[in-house]
């Protein structure tokens, strides 16, 4: 009997569907259309090896994963930001890797989402000094429109370690 050989997904091909932008880069609910017109799509052993092992939500075989950018000018890691789209469920996330692929850290920095009745999207920006500056806005589901009163904004910082902090 044969024995059938996996062959090993490298990290490397992974990090590099991620192309480097300069920034700043503003990510927005529509900033994914331009990111899956311009990015080659991930291969499902791409996404199976180095997005479902540290995602924490559900999915299912018809979530979607698009590559959308590579951090510049991160020496001594790599970072990455990917957007997943569910059902009622859009998130850019930024995650960090050693250069060898170990994940350092990830956090959500940007989306909509359907949460308890309302409508939350957020939007970043990342700057060239690696700080992102999100706005959060919420609307009852019933709402047209969006309330200022329902807006807060909060700040993250990318450090030279590959850590996601809150400011």
């Amino acid at each position: 009997m044969k024995k059938k050989f996996i062959d090993k997904v490298d990290f490397g091909q992974f990090i590099a569907m991620f192309p480097e932008l300069e920034l700043p880069v503003t990510l927005t609910d529509e900033s994914h259309i331009q990111f899956s017109i311009t990015n080659d799509p991930l291969t499902q052993p791409q996404i199976q090896e180095f997005i479902h092992s540290i995602e924490q939500s559900d999915f299912d075989e018809y979530t979607e994963f698009i590559p959308c950018l590579r951090i510049p000018k991160t020496y001594s890691f790599h970072g990455i930001v990917y957007w997943r789209a569910g059902l009622m469920d859009y998130e850019y996330t930024l995650a960090t890797f050693t250069k060898e692929g170990q994940l350092i850290d990830k956090k959500v920095i940007a989306g909509t989402k359907i949460h308890e009745g309302k409508l939350v999207r957020s939007v970043t920006t990342i700057d060239d000094d690696w700080i992102m500056y999100i706005v959060i806005g919420s609307t009852d589901i019933e709402e047209k429109g969006t309330n200022a009163e329902n807006s807060r904004s909060l700040n993250m910082e990318l450090l030279p370690t590959g850590e996601i902090i809150t400011l």
